[in-house]
């Protein structure tokens, strides 16, 4: 599947214990429904992220734009310092933190229904809100390195 490029989105939630802010690159991410809108996202078992996800029942897919390459790679890093080395805000009624800087757009999700395959979980979200910062050309990936949209692709 290397050779399928896909766009690159940071999966954002909050741990409603800790209410700490957790987020994670996400490559494996789709849009399944169009009644109701439902994103499929897979996660690693055992990421705090998937796991502060399944506790508050909400996360937010952070759809990165072109100048976005640093933050994908700070959150795939598994850097503890991500949410301090990056712009983001937590909007009244957001299902995770938005990466105002990074992102194009962020869908805010409730969690609908998860499925267990092999290491990962896929979780069902039904989108809740969509909010738009612009229309900067969507990060992509594939073959193992990033890309920006053509500019002749329209």
């Amino acid at each position: 599947m290397a050779g399928f490029p896909t766009g690159v989105a940071v999966v954002t939630a909050v741990d409603p214990r800790e209410g700490r802010p957790w987020g994670m690159t996400c490559s494996s991410l789709c849009s399944v429904a169009v009644d109701p809108p439902t994103l499929l996202v897979g996660m690693r078992v055992g990421s705090p992220t998937l796991d502060a996800v399944l506790g508050s029942g909400a996360f937010a897919v952070n759809l990165l734009h072109t100048a976005g390459r640093p933050t994908a790679e700070l959150f795939a890093s598994g850097a503890q310092d991500r949410f301090h080395a990056t712009a983001w805000d937590h909007p009244d009624g957001a299902a995770g933190p938005h990466l105002t800087k990074d992102a194009h757009s962020v869908a805010d999700c409730a969690v609908a229904r998860t499925v267990r395959v092999g290491g990962q979980r896929i979780v069902f979200g039904e989108v809740v809100r969509l909010t738009e910062f612009g229309d900067a050309p969507p990060l992509l990936y594939g073959r193992r390195r990033f890309a920006s949209w053509p500019p002749d692709a329209g």
